[in-house]
C-alpha cells in the first residue's frame, strides 16, 4: 500500500477519534518488521498512527496493550483501530532508555546512579509485566505461537545457522550443532515457563516519559520463563552495560522477585545464563540477516559487541549441562578477524586527521588546504531531496524530520553504507602509513540537507569505529552563524 493511502486511512481514524483533522503527519524510519508509524498532530491532539500488513501481529499488539493497561502496566493506550490493519496509539515521545544510556555515558565505561535508577525502575515494571501481566492473559492471541517452547527455540537456532553461520563462511557440523542445541533447550524448558515473556526486551523498546519507563513493541510476546527478558535487557550489545552493573541489576531483580515468588537464587542464576546463551544465538541470527545480508550499518556495527559478550560468557560461565560443540562454534566466531573491532588505541598517537565537509555544487568544490590534494567527493544529488518539500525547506540534515525523510523515502541508508565501506579502507591504510590527512566531501544542491546528514553520519561512524581525529565543516551552513557540533 502506498504511503499516501496509509496516511489517508490514518487521517480518517484521527478525525473520527479526536474530532480534528491532523495538521502534520511525519513518518518514522522503516522498522525491521515492515510496520509503518507516523507522528500525527492537530491543534490540540497528537497520536502515533500505525499500519501493518500482518493482521495477526497487529491484533496481538492491540489485545496485549488493552490487557496491560487494565493491569496498570505502563504501555501506550490504544485509541482506535480499523480492520486490524490501521490503529492509533498514545504518543510517548522520542526518548528511549537506550538514548538516555548513550547520551548520559557519552561512550565512557561509566554508569551513573541516575541511569542505574532508571534500569531498576524498568526492572520493577518488567516484573509487573511478567507476573501480573501474565494473570488472565489470553495467550491464544499470541503470534506466531503461544509459548516460547522447543519449536520457538529451534527457530532461533535455524535463524543463527542460516543467517549468521552460513554468511560468516565458518564450516560447521549441523548434526553436532543441533544435538547440543537440543541439550540446551531441554535444560531451559526444565524451569518454570508460565510467565509472560516480552521476547525482545531491550532498552530501545523502553520509552521514557517524565523519567518513568513505558514499554512498546511487545507484539511478539508469549508464555515463557522469567530469565529470558532480563538477559535481553542486561546484555543488549549496544547498551554496553559494565559487567559489575549487570551483576548488581541481576541481583536486584532476584531480590525483587523473591518478594513475590519462592526462588532458589543459584538455580535461577544458572537458568539466567542458559537463557542468555540462547539470546546470544538469536541476536547473532538477527545481526546476520540485517547486517551481513541486508548490509544495514547499525547491525554490522553491533556484531563485534555481541561477540565480545559471548567471549565473556565462554570465559566465565559454566552450566550444569555440556554443549561442547555449540560452545566451540561460538568461540571460533569470536576469533574471526573479520568480526573483530578496530583497536582504537592504534589511532591515539597517529597524526591522521579526517577532514569531512558538506558543500553546495552551486558554489563549487571546497578548497583543499592539506597541500596533498586527493580525497573523496561523494555526490548526494542522486538521493531524493527533502528540500523540494515545504515542511523541510528551512530545516537542515541535523533535524530529525529530515533524517527520517532520508532514511524512509530515499536510498540514503544504502548510499551511506557504501561510503563507510570505501572510506574505512582508506582510513585503515592511512593509519598504517602514518598519513596526516584524508579529505571526504559530500555535495548536494544546496549544501543543506543530504550533504549535511551524510557528513555528520560519516563523522560519527569514524569516531565510533576508529577514534580518529575529525575536523567537520559544513561550508554553507557555517556561513549562517550555524553552531556546528564537533566529533
Amino acid at each position: 500500500m502506498s504511503q499516501e493511502k496509509i496516511i489517508e486511512e490514518l487521517s480518517i481514524l484521527f478525525k473520527k477519534y479526536f474530532g480534528e483533522e491532523p495538521s502534520s503527519i511525519s513518518p518514522f524510519p522503516h522498522t525491521a518488521s515492515g510496520r509503518r508509524y507516523f507522528r500525527m498532530k492537530s491543534e490540540h491532539k497528537n497520536a502515533i498512527g500505525a499500519f501493518g500488513k500482518n493482521k495477526k501481529e497487529n491484533e496481538a499488539f492491540i489485545s496485549f496493550s488493552q490487557h496491560f493497561e487494565k493491569k496498570g502496566i505502563p504501555v501506550p493506550k490504544i485509541f482506535i483501530e480499523k480492520d486490524s490493519t490501521f490503529y492509533l496509539q498514545e504518543d510517548l515521545g522520542d526518548e528511549t532508555l537506550m538514548q538516555r544510556n548513550v547520551n548520559t555515558r557519552k561512550g565512557k565505561n561509566i554508569f551513573p546512579d541516575e541511569l542505574k535508577s532508571l534500569y531498576k525502575k524498568t526492572i520493577d515494571q518488567l516484573i509487573l509485566l511478567q507476573i501480573e501481566g501474565g494473570k488472565g492473559f489470553d495467550y491464544s492471541k499470541c503470534h506466531p505461537c503461544e509459548k516460547f517452547d522447543q519449536q520457538s527455540m529451534t527457530w532461533d537456532l535455524n535463524y543463527f545457522k542460516y543467517y549468521f553461520l552460513n554468511l560468516s563462511r565458518l564450516e560447521f557440523n549441523e548434526f553436532l550443532l543441533e544435538k547440543d542445541f537440543k541439550i540446551l533447550v531441554d535444560y531451559l524448558l526444565s524451569t518454570n515457563t508460565n510467565y509472560f515473556l516480552f521476547r525482545d526486551f531491550q532498552s530501545r523498546n523502553v520509552m521514557l516519559v517524565d523519567n518513568e519507563p513505558y514499554f512498546i513493541d511487545y507484539q511478539g510476546g508469549r508464555k515463557g520463563a522469567l530469565q529470558y527478558d532480563l538477559a535481553s535487557l542486561l546484555y543488549q550489545s549496544k547498551a554496553a552495560i559494565p559487567q559489575d552493573i549487570r551483576n548488581e541489576l541481576l541481583d536486584y531483580y532476584i531480590q525483587q522477585i523473591k518478594k513475590q515468588l519462592p526462588l532458589k537464587e543459584d538455580s535461577f542464576t544458572s537458568y539466567f545464563y542458559g537463557y542468555l546463551l540462547l539470546r546470544f544465538v538469536q541476536v547473532l541470527g538477527a545481526y546476520g540477516r540485517r547486517g551481513l545480508l541486508e548490509k544495514m550499518p547499525y547491525f554490522i556495527q553491533s556484531i563485534p559487541l555481541a561477540l565480545n559478550n559471548i567471549k565473556w560468557w565462554i570465559e566465565n560461565i559454566n552450566l550444569p549441562i555440556k554443549t561442547p560443540y555449540l560452545i566451540s562454534i561460538l568461540k571460533q566466531l569470536t576469533e574471526l578477524d573479520k568480526f573483530k573491532p578496530y583497536n582504537k588505541d592504534n589511532s591515539k598517537n597517529k597524526p591522521l586527521i579526517v577532514k569531512i565537509k558538506s558543500f553546495s555544487y552551486r558554489e563549487g568544490y571546497p578548497q583543499d588546504d592539506s597541500g596533498n590534494g586527493g580525497g573523496f567527493v561523494f555526490d548526494c544529488r542522486n538521493i531524493h531531496n527533502p528540500g523540494r518539500y515545504e515542511p523541510y525547506k528551512t530545516l537542515t540534515g541535523r533535524d530529525k524530520s529530515v533524517q527520517d525523510f532520508l532514511n524512509t523515502k530515499s536510498h540514503f541508508p544504502t548510499f551511506i553504507q557504501h561510503v563507510y565501506e570505501i572510506v574505512d579502507k582508506a582510513v585503515e591504510n592511512y593509519l598504517e602509513r602514518d598519513f596526516e590527512s584524508l579529505a571526504v566531501n559530500f555535495g548536494c544542491t544546496g549544501g543543506q540537507h543530504r550533504s549535511v546528514y551524510s557528513a555528520d553520519s560519516l563523522a560519527q561512524h569514524l569516531t565510533e569505529k576508529y577514534g580518529v581525529k575529525i575536523h567537520l565543516e559544513h561550508v554553507v551552513q557555517e556561513r549562517k552563524n550555524w553552531i556546528n557540533e564537533q566529533y
